[in-house]
């Protein structure tokens, strides 16, 4: 190109200070969803884009830092989300001190940030002294009207921006999030032919470790896509709807836009044929949720079954959502994993969470259903809702261990920026994280919320305890050699010989690199 590049999009690396040792073998690499699809979006508008994946790539900070300098675009775009939906605070650990360095290098980069984090405490984000704009909510539209400024004049006229005048942030009027009815013309797609690879696409990335049975070699290549964004449902300790926002009064939280958009189904099986044809069999459908709306998942799957496309697939469902006459046409396309959001043992304490959304439903008869149907099943955990005491945690630790299925994840609860359940800890002054690897699930600095009956430091003991008593459950590593093979077991084995280290528990942090 003769021109530089309008927009840079980079995708920073947190992983080591997320997930610690488990980011070398056991964590997944997602591919960028949203830096993709605004990538797509930029290009169909006919703006010249880029993307740099640090993580795939696997590169260092003076690495990154020295590319982004090579590239000289106009704007460099931090797309700060997470691999978990509710991660995307986790992941501003890269992005602030990649964006720091590289202004710090190349002073004249303008940078940008957009995600979930940016889009809950957009003000934050915007005081810092290495980033010049934020793009509120998804960011779409007031992206496309930026990149026609020459980034410095009229920039109080762009709708769903964030930028500074004399140094004093300031956060201009809201712009709409993309409509359902424009969403195959405003977000047309991923921009797949611009990840990086080794020899084929998409096999820098990988998939989670239980997604491909434990096995190592079934993990590349790997995507992941959403058919659709945005949920329903209002529960206090979530904020993934944050980025749908439209208002830029203080403490709103995504409760406030539980909206749900899609893209056609046609449209989406192109998507899906296009993953096809680079190789991909194995692939993530990243929807909050996916088993809701058959009038979306019915002929997506249909469609996925009549092009004969041989994939391997998890989705995501909460227990109260599964429909039973349609896992037969999930296990037919290939969906051989649901991820269900169990949360808690305790119907009370699911329901004040929940905001009363949670159907009363029989947990282990859907357990079975779905077992008998052929899918597997990842069941989600939270420890530390605010009514839980050591009683109701071993409640939830129980019927995991009960329901045996074949992998769980078990999170400590934490105050997400985003979330109710942020804006609940601040009105009730209890202690919120002092940094964004804080805010991390797995991090050595995890510090999540007290409940009103356990500290923060019980919380992630039980939770690091009832992870690893699961882990070393002989009805579990039983049941991962019956379905999956010794070699499994043994990998599984591995992993759980991996004990994190926490800082709230007095251990001392891993020796530098």
């Amino acid at each position: 190109m003769n021109r530089p590049l309008d927009v840079l999009f980079v995708n920073a690396d947190s992983a080591a200070t997320a997930y610690q040792e488990l980011a070398k073998d056991f964590s997944a690499i997602e591919p960028p969803t949203w830096a993709l699809l605004l990538a797509q979006s930029c290009r169909a508008k006919g703006f010249g884009v880029a993307l740099l994946d640090c993580g795939a790539e696997r590169l260092s900070e003076e690495a990154a830092t020295r590319r982004i300098g090579e590239a000289k675009a106009r704007l460099v775009c931090f797309v700060v989300y997470g691999q978990n939906p509710n991660s995307g605070t986790t992941n501003m650990i890269g992005a602030t001190a990649l964006a720091r360095r590289a202004k710090r290098e190349f002073p004249e980069t303008v940078t940008c940030f957009v995600g979930s984090h940016t889009s809950a405490l957009p003000l934050e984000v915007l005081g810092k002294p290495e980033v010049d704009l934020v793009l509120l909510n998804e960011g779409v539209y007031a992206l496309h009207n930026l990149l026609q400024t020459d980034l410095k004049s009229d920039l109080g006229k762009v709708k769903g921006l964030g930028h500074k005048t004399d140094g004093v942030p300031q956060l201009n009027p809201p712009e709409r999030v993309v409509p359902h009815e424009l969403m195959d013309k405003d977000l047309p797609g991923y921009a797949w032919d611009l990840l990086p690879y080794r020899e084929k696409p998409l096999d820098l990335y990988r998939a989670h470790f239980w997604h491909a049975e434990f096995n190592h070699n079934l993990r590349t290549p790997f995507a992941a896509i959403y058919t659709s964004l945005g949920c329903k449902f209002k529960c206090d300790f979530c904020m993934i709807n944050i980025v749908n926002r439209v208002d830029n009064a203080e403490g709103v939280v995504s409760a406030n836009s539980p909206n749900m958009r899609f893209w056609s189904p046609q449209f989406i099986l192109g998507e899906f044929e296009k993953l096809a044809g680079y190789g991909v069999e194995t692939l993530r459908i990243s929807d909050e949720m996916f088993f809701l709306n058959k009038n979306y998942y019915e002929p997506l799957l249909k469609g996925i079954i009549e092009r004969g496309l041989k994939l391997r697939m998890w989705s995501y469902s909460r227990i109260d959502t599964v429909r039973p006459d349609y896992l037969e046409l999930f296990q037919k396309a290939g969906v051989g994993w649901l991820a269900l959001g169990v949360e808690a043992a305790s119907q009370t304490i699911r329901h004040e969470v929940s905001k009363g959304s949670f159907k009363e439903v029989n947990i282990r008869q859907i357990a079975k259903t779905i077992r008998d149907s052929g899918i597997n099943i990842i069941s989600n955990y939270i420890f530390g809702f605010p009514d839980d005491t050591h009683e109701t945690m071993q409640q939830t630790l129980d019927l995991a261990l009960e329901l045996n299925t074949e992998m769980v994840n078990m999170y400590p609860c934490q105050a997400l920026p985003g979330s109710p359940l942020y804006y609940t800890a601040k009105a009730n002054n209890w202690a919120l994280p002092d940094s964004y690897a804080g805010y991390a699930f797995l991090s050595y600095e995890s510090q999540p919320m007290p409940t009103r009956h356990c500290t923060a430091a019980e919380v992630v003991k039980f939770r690091d305890d009832a992870w690893q008593k699961y882990f070393k459950h002989e009805p579990f590593l039983g049941l991962v050699e019956k379905k999956f093979g010794k070699p499994q077991r043994a990998n599984v084995e591995a992993m759980a010989k991996i004990k994190l280290r926490r800082k709230l528990l007095g251990d001392a942090p891993a020796p530098a690199a």
